[in-house]
């Protein structure tokens, strides 16, 4: 970074580059008094202006007119954003990995406790996204045919796609792809992402309007792919304590149920769609979902971990099972894995 650059200029000159990429007009002192927080007078700023074009940093395209980035300037700006996603996304990397061992153990952990509590089955679904906003997008070049585009999502959502382009693209040309996304798109969710904004980020893309075009296609799989989700069971075996479930085929279908987990996902999956599905639900016999569980009932409860990350906690038992311990355990646990979030944040 220039020495002779101070903070005050980095800004004026980021808010040239950020309005400039969302109007792909020139920019002026008078708008800037309105785009920054600085609070300077138009004359401040001009005078910032004039310094910062004397630099390289910005150009005059025509007499009397606003001020447009140079290279140099875009240079300066991607490279000082792009060193601070670059951190940040492998802090988020390192993080999120001892993250999920973590609650893999923990969520291992409370399933056995609520089986050995209860003398029921249990289970707990690991938290899922259920948000889909934008945090940002990085675009870096694997070979002449292919870029990588990381997006990462609300909640810490990692996800990475591969996209194939047609020519190789210099590092100017993505590095300006990458402001333009990111200018565009964070902070949104899938849904706020319009055909007119679309068709304004391809107009300023240029000859790489495809690009733009692979990249919110991405976006999209990114954030509406359905995670393959983790479900821990403990306890099958407590299904053998009650006569009525410990019939061999009734006793084989359920803890096969247990073992491919499948109906479990399916379950889980159904709790977690209900966007109010906060409290406690309770199945009994046939108003279960899962058929090899018509002769018992399913308690469930959503946990909360903060940043859309939720999880649904179930017990399954005989029908006469004690509901009044059940909700109590479920109620006690959902509240201390909230306050072990809240604690930790």
């Amino acid at each position: 970074m220039d020495l002779q650059l101070s903070e005050r200029k980095i800004k004026i000159l980021q808010a040239i580059i950020r309005n400039y990429l969302e109007t792909g007009e020139p920019v002026g002192s008078r708008t800037i008094s309105k785009y920054t927080d600085l609070n300077l007078s138009s004359a401040t700023i001009r005078n910032e202006m004039s310094d910062l074009e004397e630099m390289g940093y910005i150009v005059q395209p025509h007499t009397s007119a606003g001020r447009i980035p140079s290279d140099m300037g875009y240079r300066l700006y991607v490279d000082t954003m792009m060193e601070e996603k670059d951190r940040e996304l492998t802090e988020l990397k390192e993080m999120m990995l001892e993250k999920e061992d973590k609650v893999e153990h923990l969520l291992r952990q409370v399933a056995k406790l609520l089986a050995a509590n209860t003398n029921y089955v249990s289970m707990i679904s690991a938290p899922a996204i259920h948000t889909n906003k934008i945090k940002f997008i990085q675009l870096s070049r694997m070979d002449e045919r292919q870029i990588l585009a990381v997006v990462v999502a609300e909640g810490n959502v990692i996800k990475n796609n591969i996209i194939s382009v047609q020519e190789r693209l210099d590092d100017e040309t993505l590095l300006k792809l990458n402001i333009l996304l990111n200018t565009h798109l964070n902070g949104l969710a899938l849904e706020e992402i319009n055909l007119g904004m679309i068709s304004a980020m391809k107009h300023q893309a240029g000859i790489h309007s495809a690009i733009v075009a692979d990249v919110i296609d991405a976006i999209a799989q990114s954030i509406r792919a359905e995670e393959d989700l983790e479900v821990y069971t403990s306890g099958a075996n407590n299904i053998f304590k009650y006569p009525e479930l410990a019939d061999q085929q009734k006793a084989s279908e359920i803890i096969n149920t247990f073992e491919e987990n499948q109906m479990l996902t399916e379950l889980v999956q159904g709790t977690l769609s209900d966007e109010n599905s906060t409290g406690i639900q309770v199945y009994i016999g046939n108003e279960t979902p899962i058929q090899a569980m018509r002769d018992c009932s399913v308690v469930t409860a959503t946990y909360e971990l903060g940043e859309g990350m939720r999880g649904t906690i179930g017990i399954i038992g005989p029908k006469r099972m004690d509901y009044d311990k059940v909700v109590g355990a479920l109620k006690t646990i959902t509240h201390q894995l909230d306050e072990l979030y809240k604690n930790r944040t």
